[in-house]
């Protein structure tokens, strides 16, 4: 029996990038929003490198459009969650 693993090498990516957007969102879940968020928007800057790496015959699941169209939004989502997770001051301790 086969093991569930996707054949490309985009869809094994993609499957990794997911579990760092899952990361993300327990961390911002159990209250360490800051953190949470600069993991979710790493993810997505790491799959916007991985779409620009992986061959456009193993792209997988990380294809959504064109090339250009989705290392341009999920860069420009990544890169605004990453400073919004510096630049955004602390609050009042609770």
């Amino acid at each position: 029996m086969r093991p569930l693993v996707p054949r490309s090498r985009g869809s094994q990516i993609y499957l990794l990038l997911l579990v760092g957007v899952a990361v993300g969102l327990g961390l911002v879940a159990v209250g360490s929003w800051r953190l949470g968020v600069l993991v979710v928007g790493a993810s997505f800057l790491a799959g916007s490198i991985a779409r620009v790496v992986v061959p456009q015959r193993h792209v997988g699941m990380l294809r959504v459009r064109g090339k250009v169209f989705d290392v341009f939004w999920t860069t420009t989502l990544g890169a605004s969650l990453v400073v919004l997770s510096i630049v955004v001051p602390p609050g009042p301790p609770a």
